[in-house]
């Protein structure tokens, strides 16, 4: 294992014995009007995935839906259409413990990324064209479930 492979493993280990809770999130799947699907390429591993992220202290799961959405992809949330599912493995996500709260949702405007410490680019992608082997954390397994029209509880 490498320094900061290692350096991250102690981290992620404080991280638990503080915190003693997975972080909860947000994940999104943005329709826009024409069909297709927002996804955004990662900084950090140059993957494709689903806009979303951490839900502030103090904030509900509709407010930060919107907030993340408009920081990952310069687009507006019209609607919040459904609850996809929660996924919860302790894997999902490489970093740190979260559960991600996965909600389909209507969204327009100009894509953009605002915070481009995390995104290098924002796009559309019709749904036959998402490149599905090449996305982050369970990002595949959640686009599946919501194209199979699945709720999931995992």
């Amino acid at each position: 294992m490498s320094t900061i492979g290692r350096i991250w493993q102690y981290v992620k280990t404080v991280l638990g014995i503080v915190f003693r809770h997975p972080i909860t999130g947000t994940t999104l799947i943005p329709l826009l009007p024409n069909g297709e699907i927002v996804l955004i390429l990662r900084r950090d591993t140059r993957e494709w995935g689903l806009p979303g992220g951490i839900i502030d202290w103090g904030e509900d799961i509709p407010h930060a839906a919107k907030r993340e959405l408009r920081e990952e992809t310069g687009l507006d949330l019209l609607r919040l259409c459904r609850l996809v599912g929660v996924y919860s493995h302790p894997d999902r996500d490489p970093r740190i413990h979260s559960i991600s709260i996965l909600l389909e949702v209507e969204a327009d405007g100009k894509l953009g990324a605002r915070d481009t410490h995390e995104i290098l680019e924002v796009r559309s992608f019709p749904i036959e064209a998402i490149p599905l082997d090449n996305l982050c954390h369970d990002h595949e397994r959640q686009l599946k479930d919501y194209l199979k029209g699945a709720t999931t509880v995992a």
